[in-house]
Parts: structure tokens; C-alpha cells; sequence
């Protein structure tokens, strides 16, 4: 979209701004697919360039005139010498001045200039001058003559000469002459002739044969006709400017994938996206100025002018560029990055993007594939699934730029709003009393509340067949994700198990160790709580309850499907752990639907209790679902148990996203 030189205003004839269509931007995507956001003012046109044009006009033809053959008139002394001809010697030279239109031009014949015949021809006119002033210009062009650079450059400047005017080698006549030899070498056999017998003797040598093969694999590669690219690139002199001219080939379902501004009249490139022709061709940077397309002038123009030129071009588009004066290194090949979105993004709704039409919205949980990160605050991407409906690349905000703008966001809300802090604090005090029962297992589970969430890089991971994946359920309580649990394992004993949790309360008569328990002393307990060993943990009538990693591990080594039911907090150190957790997130349904589960339970709980669960469950969402694999809404307890079932068994038959740290 268009360049704004004040945040995303452009300024008019005198000064004047007018922001237009809402918040400006500073890019316009010349031909983005789907619907054109908002357009900006444009730029008005003034005397200035056509002033430009008559200047590179006259630079031309003065150009023009300084290429021409030397006219030895142009010399003012020479001149005077031949208005007085009683002044010194008449110079026959001017006498041929009339005839020198009529010479042969440099294309025609191309003479090389020797030194000798220069340092001959200069002594000679010294000797024709009387002119002491003449004379020691003679001496000067004698010194230069001499001396060893110029020489050195004479002799470079013939051999570039002599090469480029060397008569090309003769184009071959056929590539098929060892065919015609053998052919003739057949017919001569039986001639009566003695010369028939020789020739037909001389074509069946090796040697002449192998010859003949050689001239024939040359020759049909020079009669080879060269197909036109139309993916070109030529430097050129034009108006003045060193430029070059790209052809680049445009079909109509693939846009050209490049933004423009403008800085004063010109035109600029402001950047090349991936996925189009610009971006496949290669011939167009970011920085280069864009004088003409296909012959339509496009310096003076707004960006608005050249989306409305380019928007019904297509086929093969011939740019006259004036290429960037920027130092760029060569462009690497980079990777492509798989990363999990942790935010919502919106490009209609972000004040920030450079070119609104190449946003890409997303929702959190999605996966993006980051193909470009050459601008680090704005990467190129498309999204996961997406690929074959999203022609060109999409705009999307880099980790730090949304970090760093996202803790502005957070100063900005805390300096507005001290009471709402103060506020939080209170909350928070009254959630620890409430929480007295839950002990910490990581210093970590603090943080999730500080930390600026945007994005997780990911990779595709198969679990092995000897070796599943921990199945998580999370949600608030009576969400029902208990009575899932207990089905899972109930219905498939010999696939799904739970793990045995740790105690450091005694041991009951019909209590076994390791099978209802792990019993273990209070210091053991704390020193695998202090090591992070543990999930999760609570206290309860002074015993110490929590489900450590290891009893996860003897489940998988088993060969079964590990099924946890776990708190938010626990998620943390499930995830830092080497388990590969699944996490499933059971959500509440409506409120009259929740009502009707619980019934079946003999349950009647009250309205607010029923709006503090679903409330609950928005909380943890909000909080916690970036780290959530999927998310199933118990409307039904049959239903939710089938697809629960079907989000399990996929993992064996699909590769799923998880975090490239898991695989390191």
C-alpha cells in the first residue's frame, strides 16, 4: 500500500496532510489477490517532472554529440587558423573537413590505432605550426603518449577491439555430416573409378569418421534454436540513469507478489513476497525504482495509479528499473520455520502492518510456516493446511516485534489503571489462602502470568508403537473429564492405565505398594518435589499426595497409554518433562446442557455454581490453551467418549505438531 513519510500520511502540495480510508500504511501490494484495503491519498503530479524529462533529454543528445567522430574544427585555435589562411600554413586537414560525413563510421570498418602512426601524425602538425601555444599543446599530447599507463590502455583497448570485431566462425551447414559420409563411403564402393575406391577407402578411416562425429555433436548443438526466456535482465543507458530491463512472464492466477511506496515521485520496491512471479524470477529487489512498465511512465505516479496499471496486466511485463544503490548481501536459501501460534492476530484490526491486503489473520493453536524472516519484524508465512488457497504469502508480526509491543501494551493498561492493579494483588492474596491445599512442584508455573506469549517452533512427530504418548485431560471440576478417564480405562484395561501416585501417609491393610500407592517418606517426597520430579502435588489432613514422571514412565514401558487427570498448573512441568504429552482440554457445554449431565449424576448443583464452572473453563482456556493439542465439549458422555477415542487413536495413524525442543 502506500509509503507514508509521516505515520502513514503522505503530504500534498504544500505541506498539507489528509489521512484517508482510516489508519495509512506505508506498502501497497501492487496486485494482491482478494479485496483492496483501504486506498491513500495520492500524491499529486507537478511541473518538477517534466522538467526531470527535458533535463535527461538534453543529457542525451549532449551524449550523443561527445560520441560522434572528432571534429578537428572544434579546436578554436584551428578554427582561427583556418578563417586567416596568410596566417602561418595553410593545414590540409580542413581541407577534407567537408568529406568526413562521408567516411566510413567505426561500425562499418573498424581501424586499430597504433601509437606509432599517432606519435607520426602529431610531429607532423607540430611542424605545420608557427603557434607557440599550439606547439606546447603538441608537446603535452606527446608527453601523455609516452608515458606507460596510456600505452597500457591502447593495447587493451585494441585487443577489446580486435576480439569484438573478429569474424564469427562460419555457421555449420548440417549436423548430420558423418550420416552423408557413410552414405557416400556406400555408394562408392562399387565405382569402377580408382578415385571412388580412395574416397571410399578415406571415409571408412577411424579417424575421419571420428572427426565427422565431432563436427556433428558441435554443429547440432550451434543450430540449436535458443528458446526466448521470458525471464530476462539487460543494462542499458536510458534518459541519463544506468538502468536495467526485466521481462518477467505474469500468468493471470499468480499476482506479480511485490508492495511498492513512493518516496517523493519515484516509485520504489518495497518489498518481493514469496509465492510470486517477482519473487520466482528473481530480477526485482527491494530498493530498485520502477521508471516504466510495458511503456506506461510510472515515475510521478502514486502507488494507487500503479495498483490501477498493474491490475489487468498479465503475460510477459517489461520494467525499466533504476536498481537499488543498497548493498545487499546475496539472498540465502532460507529454512522453512513451523512454529504454533500462541495469539490471535487480526491484520484488519493492527495499526502496524506495512500492507494490510498481504496480512494473514490467524487464531491461536494454529500452525504457521514461516518461509521468510529477511525483515524481522514482519515475517512471511502461510498456514498450516492452507497452502494451495493462499496464492502469495502472508504478512505476519516477528516474535520480537509482538513482544516488545505487547509489553508496551501491558505499561500503558498498568499506568492507566493503578486501582485495577491494586485490585489483583488483592485477588491474588485471597487465590493463595484458597490454594493452601496445592503445593508448588516449579518455580516456573509463576511465570506463565508475566511471560509475553507469541509463538512456539514446532515440528511433525510419529509416536513410536512401544512407546505412547501420555494422554492429559484438563478442565474445571464436574466437566466430566474424570468419568472419561475411568471409562478409558475400565472399557480397554489392557491399553489404558493410570499411574500410581505417591503418599506419605501409611499404609492401609488392603493397600499393596506400587499398585495402589507408591508410599514414601515425607523427606523422600519433598527432595522429588524439589528435583521437579513430581506433576503435580497437594496436601491433604497432613499427607503429601502427588504423581511423580517415573510412574508416567513405568506406564508407557508397559506398552499402555498413560490417561492423567491434572490440574493447569501441572502442565508446565508435564511439557519440560520427556513424556510427549497429549493434552486434551474438556470443555463445559451450555449451561441448561451442563444442568442436564449433572442431573444424570443425582447432581443439582445451583445457577451460580453452574456459571462459576463454565467461567472456570473460559479462565483456564484463555490462560492455558496455547498449550492445549485439542479441545472436546462434553455436550454428551457417549459422544465425547467416541471422540475422545478418535483424537487418541489418531495419534498412531498421524504425525502430529510438537514443540522442536521435545525432539532435541
Amino acid at each position: 500500500m502506500t509509503t507514508s513519510h509521516l505515520n502513514g500520511h503522505v503530504a500534498g502540495e504544500g505541506g498539507d496532510e489528509e489521512p484517508r480510508g482510516g489508519q495509512q500504511h506505508r506498502e501497497m501490494a501492487v496486485d494482491c489477490p482478494g479485496e483492496l484495503g483501504s486506498r491513500t491519498l495520492p500524491v499529486r503530479r507537478s511541473a518538477q517532472l517534466e522538467r526531470i524529462r527535458q533535463h535527461q533529454e538534453d543529457l542525451r543528445r549532449r551524449r550523443e554529440e561527445e560520441g560522434r567522430q572528432l571534429d578537428l574544427n572544434a579546436s578554436l585555435r584551428l578554427k582561427k587558423l583556418s578563417q586567416n589562411p596568410h596566417v602561418g600554413i595553410d593545414n590540409p586537414t580542413f581541407l577534407q573537413d567537408t568529406y568526413a560525413s562521408q567516411r566510413p563510421t567505426l561500425g562499418s570498418r573498424h581501424t586499430l590505432l597504433e601509437l606509432e602512426e599517432l606519435l607520426l601524425s602529431l610531429k607532423l602538425v607540430r611542424g605545420c605550426l608557427s603557434d607557440q601555444q599550439s606547439q606546447n599543446d603538441i608537446e603535452l599530447v606527446l608527453a601523455l603518449l609516452n608515458k606507460s599507463d596510456f600505452q597500457s590502455a591502447l593495447k587493451i583497448h585494441n585487443a577489446v577491439a580486435s576480439s569484438m570485431h573478429r569474424p564469427s566462425p562460419p555457421y555449420p551447414q548440417t549436423h548430420q555430416a558423418l550420416e552423408l559420409a557413410l552414405e557416400v563411403r556406400n555408394l562408392s564402393q562399387t565405382s569402377p573409378n580408382k578415385e571412388g575406391l580412395e574416397l571410399c577407402s578415406l571415409l571408412s578411416d577411424i579417424h575421419v569418421q571420428s572427426l565427422l562425429l565431432a563436427h556433428d555433436s558441435i554443429a547440432q548443438k550451434e543450430m540449436e534454436v535458443e528458446p526466448l526466456s521470458s525471464q530476462t535482465e539487460t543494462l542499458t543507458q536510458w534518459g541519463g540513469e544506468s538502468v536495467k530491463i526485466v521481462h518477467i512472464e505474469k500468468a493471470r492466477d499468480i499476482p506479480l507478489g511485490a508492495t511498492v511506496r513512493n518516496e517523493m515521485e519515484s516509485v520504489i520496491i518495497s518489498r518481493i513476497v514469496r509465492g510470486g512471479a517477482a519473487e520466482r524470477s528473481g530480477l526485482l529487489a527491494e530498493g530498485d525504482e520502477i521508471l516504466e512498465i510495458n511503456g506506461t511512465e510510472i515515475k510521478g505516479k502514486d502507488v494507487n495509479q500503479v495498483f490501477d496499471i498493474l491490475a489487468d496486466m498479465h503475460g510477459l511485463l517489461t520494467f525499466v528499473l533504476i536498481p537499488s544503490t543498497l548493498s545487499k548481501p546475496p539472498p540465502l536459501k532460507e529454512n522453512v520455520v513451523h512454529v504454533k501460534a500462541y495469539f490471535d492476530y487480526d491484520p484488519s484490526d493492527d495499526p502496524y502492518v506495512p500492507c494490510r491486503e498481504l496480512g494473514l489473520s490467524f487464531q491461536k493453536g494454529d500452525i504457521l510456516h514461516i518461509i521468510s524472516q529477511s525483515d524481522p519484524n514482519w515475517w512471511q508465512a502461510y498456514r498450516d493446511g492452507d497452502e494451495e488457497n493462499q496464492p502469495l504469502a502472508g504478512l505476519v508480526p516477528g516474535k520480537s516485534f509482538q513482544q516488545q509491543r505487547e509489553a508496551m501494551k501491558q505499561t500503558i493498561e498498568e499506568d492507566k489503571e493503578p486501582e485495577k492493579s491494586a485490585g489483583k494483588l488483592w485477588c491474588a492474596k485471597k487465590n493463595k489462602r484458597k490454594r493452601k491445599k496445592l503445593l508448588s512442584n516449579s518455580p516456573r508455573n509463576d511465570d506463565m502470568d508475566e511471560e509475553i506469549l507469541t509463538y512456539e517452533e514446532m515440528a511433525l512427530y510419529h509416536q513410536p508403537a512401544n512407546r505412547k504418548r501420555p494422554i492429559a485431560l484438563i478442565g474445571p471440576a464436574s466437566c466430566g473429564k474424570g468419568e472419561l478417564r475411568q471409562r478409558l480405562v475400565n472399557n480397554q484395561p489392557e491399553r489404558f492405565a493410570g499411574a500410581v501416585p505417591h503418599t506419605t501417609r501409611s499404609r492401609r491393610d488392603v493397600e499393596l505398594g506400587g499398585r495402589d500407592y507408591h508410599f514414601v517418606s515425607r523427606q523422600v517426597f519433598e527432595t522429588e518435589l524439589a528435583a521437579g520430579k513430581l506433576i503435580e502435588s497437594g496436601e491433604f489432613e497432613k499427607n503429601l499426595y502427588g504423581t511423580s514422571t517415573d510412574s508416567v514412565r513405568q506406564v508407557i514401558n508397559t506398552g499402555k497409554i498413560c490417561v492423567l487427570c491434572l490440574h493447569t498448573q501441572a502442565l508446565k512441568v508435564l511439557r519440560s518433562s520427556d513424556l510427549k504429552p497429549y493434552i486434551i482440554f474438556i470443555a463445559p457445554p451450555s449451561q441448561e446442557r451442563l444442568r442436564a449431565l449433572l442431573a444424570k449424576d443425582n447432581k443439582n448443583p445451583k445457577p451460580e455454581e453452574l456459571r462459576d464452572i463454565i467461567e472456570r473453563a473460559r479462565e483456564m482456556e484463555q490462560s492455558w490453551g496455547h498449550l492445549f493439542d485439542a479441545i472436546l465439549v462434553n455436550t454428551d458422555q457417549d459422544k465425547a467418549y467416541a471422540e475422545l477415542l478418535r483424537l487418541i487413536n489418531k495419534l498412531d495413524t498421524e504425525p502430529q505438531w510438537v514443540p522442536c525442543s521435545w525432539l532435541r
